[in-house]
């Protein structure tokens, strides 16, 4: 492959309790029931909006006022839950170091994204000018456009280029982009969830890319 595209939540790093904790609690400030945690699960790795839609059955207007509510707690509430998972760290730096273009491609606004990069230290294997968030493109996940806008700005071809993740959401994005894909089994997605995209490969440990 000429070029590799990660997702950030589940496939780089493990965000689950982190999410769960801060939408539980804007719904609690909300002055609403605890929301399934199966269900909000399920909805990791789309945009914000819809995990209050889909995830906790906010109506839009609703979600609306949780995002913002999300975003101003974020930083206190989740980050002190989140970590690497294991073997990512390794698998970025050796293929840092035979000089495989890496980016990142997520669902998870640009601030945020790059503020858990630095935390994770993940920064020093993936600089932040390839690290994309949701703003980048207009159409988010599963659509193709923010595929499209890496392949451009790395100088890949799709058939060149893989992309990995731990959902079917990311899988649906790297085949319409043309893109061989990868799923990871470790995330928010079991493996037989993932196999039902069909990605080319399907790993339980990162290190296994290598």
């Amino acid at each position: 492959m000429a070029a590799i595209i990660f997702d950030f939540d589940g496939t780089l790093a493990d965000t689950q309790r982190g999410i769960l904790a801060t939408a539980q609690e804007v719904l609690h400030r909300m002055g609403r029931e605890p929301a399934d945690e199966q269900a909000l699960a399920a909805t990791i790795g789309l945009p914000l909006k819809e995990n209050f839609t889909r995830g906790a059955g906010l109506s839009e207007a609703e979600a609306g006022r949780a995002v913002e509510i999300y975003r101003e707690i974020f930083d206190l509430t989740a980050i002190p839950l989140i970590t690497g998972f294991p073997g990512v760290e390794e698998t970025l730096a050796a293929l840092a170091s035979r000089g495989v273009p890496m980016a990142v491609a997520s669902s998870r606004g640009q601030r945020s994204l790059e503020l858990l990069m630095h935390h994770l230290g993940l920064d020093r294997h993936i600089p932040l000018d390839r690290v994309f968030g949701v703003e980048t493109a207009a159409r988010p996940k599963p659509a193709p456009d923010i595929v499209y806008v890496i392949l451009g700005r790395l100088g890949a071809k799709p058939e060149e280029t893989l992309v990995v993740g731990d959902t079917t959401f990311d899988i649906e994005m790297g085949k319409a982009a043309g893109c061989y894909t990868c799923g990871v089994s470790y995330g928010n997605q079991s493996a037989s969830q993932l196999a039902g995209a069909s990605p080319n490969y399907l790993l339980d440990d990162l290190r296994k890319l290598i």
